[in-house]
């Protein structure tokens, strides 16, 4: 008889191991952690303040004007990211409001400015911190009474610092410092030097 029973009680025991088997619900498989990127393009709003500085030199006199104001436009680009290291490619328009009198003008300043720049950066996650430099513009312009409003394209080189900080991952803030030479125009036949350091601030949305 108990030849009979210890098969049986085997029996029941692994049909009881299956049953339960069944029974247990899975257990699912956890979804990999999403990493932040800095690739893909882009685009913002920003403003800030600038001091232009202007050198002006009428017949054998020269004279230097500071002007200050402020700015607001736009910034856009591309960026791609490797490892930590971000590159890419970023272009502003800006619209200026800095105008002065000098000398015999009722007003000079700067309107209208934009630039294009290569950008290289390191990422620390959702913090870039990244030098741009590259190619910039603004146009000039002199009101003199009886000659009118001239106006003309100045153009040369641009630098700059800045960081930009992901909050989600589409939206960012920027905070940037930037140097720019404008070159050297004849200006309502006055030859002009302009340059330019500018902070601006910034929020982007980044696709």
């Amino acid at each position: 008889m108990k030849y009979l029973l210890i098969p049986a009680l085997l029996a029941l025991a692994s049909t009881s191991a299956v049953a339960a088997d069944l029974t247990e619900e899975p257990v699912a498989a956890s979804a990999p952690a999403s990493v932040f990127t800095w690739s893909g393009p882009y685009l913002g709003v920003h403003g800030g303040g600038a001091i232009t500085k202007g050198s002006f030199k009428f017949g054998s006199g020269n004279q230097s004007e500071d002007f200050k104001g402020g700015f607001f436009g736009n910034f856009f680009g591309y960026n791609y990211q490797f490892d930590k290291v971000v590159v890419g490619i970023d272009g502003n328009i800006d619209y200026n409001w800095n105008n002065k009198a000098v000398a015999n003008a009722s007003s000079v300043g700067t309107d209208w400015s934009g630039a294009v720049r290569g950008r290289v950066g390191y990422a620390f996650d959702n913090l870039l911190i990244y030098g741009a430099a590259g190619w910039t513009a603004a146009r000039g312009f002199a009101d003199v009474p009886g000659s009118g409003d001239g106006k003309v394209i100045f153009s040369g080189w641009t630098a700059g610092t800045g960081v930009d900080y992901a909050f989600t991952n589409n939206i960012f803030a920027r905070a940037e410092y930037r140097y720019s030479d404008f070159g050297s125009k004849e200006l309502q036949g006055v030859k002009s030097d302009l340059t330019e350091q500018s902070i601006n601030l910034g929020v982007g949305l980044k696709f």
